[in-house]
């Protein structure tokens, strides 16, 4: 007998895309028991209409609130009410493999834990190709595992992932940060911090849909900042390094541009730029994609995560205080 399982899918606004997330999630060929928990956040366009057309001829679904709106407070609500043994995070922005749920069960029987696949993006518009193919390269996001494996190995978080429900209730389920973000990264920290493992195994596939705006890619990849800091702030480590690079150019080039105004020496600041965009330009020549679209897509990834990051350190520890009560 398969262990049972419950998929916990937060969304809000998501009508462009959840018909066909219920059906990839719905034909999934896993042979044990499986339910839906949508946590919907307070959508106006029509994605809770649409699941709850889903939810009237299938009664492996279920459509819950989650008032306080936020992806954390969504997965936590929809693990509340869980029935199955195993928990499998979804995302309203992914599409999945037929056989996701049955190989994550799998891999997750193997070596417990929790476990996830590679985060592989597709994009669905000629700037979400773009940014599709900048997350491709590790000179763009960093080399963390989650993104480049190849095969099976421990790693200090993965996409999404599944793990045993007890151990979720055991850690305390997910917390929710300001930014909005890294509540999966943070969850993985304390995961690993309670002597439980992380493996990434590329055979558990999904493609997610990245941003096709650049206004919507900067707000995305400034939480991402924004929620390093707090994440700092509240557990005084960062989970890796990785994100200290992008402050680190953040801060170089505002450095430079001071020590510009008050000596007039530009050369400095325009040798950085120049040598940040020709690593951007080998990045766009490499890739896939319109190599002005992706230069433009990795150059806002780099700076609005630096940016956020560092905002997210001048605002203090006062944001996250409550998290530590």
């Amino acid at each position: 007998m398969q262990p049972s399982v419950t998929v916990i899918l937060p969304v809000l606004n998501e009508a462009g895309h959840i018909d066909e997330v219920m059906g990839d999630l719905l034909t999934q060929d896993y042979k044990g028991p499986l339910e839906v928990i949508v946590a919907d956040g307070g959508s106006t366009d029509g994605t809770r209409e649409k699941v709850l057309a889903v939810a009237g001829g299938e009664n492996r679904v279920r459509l819950i609130d989650n008032p306080e709106t936020r992806q954390a407070f969504g997965l936590n609500r929809a693990a509340a009410v869980a029935t199955g043994e195993i928990l499998v995070r979804a995302d309203g922005h992914t599409r999945f493999a037929p056989d996701y749920v049955r190989t994550s069960v799998r891999v997750l029987e193997e070596v417990g834990g929790a476990v996830g696949g590679r985060m592989s993006p597709l994009g669905r518009s000629p700037f979400g190709d773009a940014v599709a193919a900048a997350m491709e390269s590790a000179l763009t996001m960093g080399p963390g595992r989650f993104h480049h494996a190849t095969k099976r190995e421990e790693v200090d978080t993965v996409y999404l992932g599944a793990f045993r429900r007890e151990d979720f209730e055991a850690l305390g389920g997910f917390r929710s940060f300001p930014s909005g973000s890294s509540e999966d990264a943070d969850f993985y920290y304390r995961w690993r911090r309670s002597g439980r493992k992380v493996h990434v195994d590329p055979w558990i596939v999904s493609s997610y849909t990245p941003r096709d705006t650049a206004r919507s890619l900067w707000r995305q990849y400034f939480g991402y900042g924004q929620g390093k800091a707090e994440m700092l702030w509240l557990n005084g480590e960062l989970p890796s390094p990785r994100p200290l690079a992008p402050m680190i150019l953040v801060l170089g080039l505002l450095a430079l541009g001071v020590l510009g105004l008050f000596t007039g020496l530009w050369w400095p600041l325009l040798a950085a730029v120049g040598g940040w965009l020709l690593l951007l330009i080998w990045v766009a020549l490499r890739s896939k994609g319109s190599p002005f679209r992706v230069v433009t897509a990795a150059a806002i990834m780099h700076l609005a995560y630096g940016v956020g990051m560092v905002w997210g350190l001048v605002r203090g520890p006062g944001p996250i205080r409550h998290l530590r009560e």
